[in-house]
């Protein structure tokens, strides 16, 4: 891994910790929503979906908190950007094999992970964007 992707311990760990803490958040609500960790939603896609976003939340938390922060940063915004997306096509238009929350746009835990998500792509966004804009050293 290269110099310059790594921030040294200390260097803007608010931000860092706010974002591990995000992600652990959003991991979080979709374990609850999926009704455990060892439980699997239906479709199985969708099941393992929630698997995925879970283990890349805590991953992109490590990230952030050991100072990886251009990996951390951009995982954090696809753990953020993710779930949105999933949101809006499964209370929009519907994905295969899943149509109940079609129309469903004000379930509490929903607007709750989405309050949390877009915080969290606020946060992650412009922190990635400067990361990238750093010279190497």
């Amino acid at each position: 891994m290269s110099g310059h992707t790594v921030e040294p311990p200390g260097a803007g760990w608010a931000p860092r910790w706010a974002g591990a803490l995000l992600c652990l958040v959003v991991a979080g609500v979709h374990v609850v929503d999926q009704g455990g960790i060892t439980a699997t939603r239906d479709p199985y896609y969708i099941g393992i979906a929630y698997h995925v976003l879970e283990i890349a939340a805590a991953v992109a938390a490590a990230l952030l908190l050991a100072g990886c922060v251009r990996a951390g940063w951009l995982l954090a915004a696809g753990v953020a950007a993710g779930p949105v997306l999933g949101y809006i096509l499964s209370r929009g238009p519907g994905l295969p094999h899943y149509r109940d929350d079609v129309g469903n746009w004000t379930e509490p835990l929903g607007l709750a992970s989405l309050a949390v998500e877009g915080a969290l792509l606020l946060l992650a966004v412009p922190l990635l964007a400067h990361s990238l804009r750093r010279r190497p050293r």
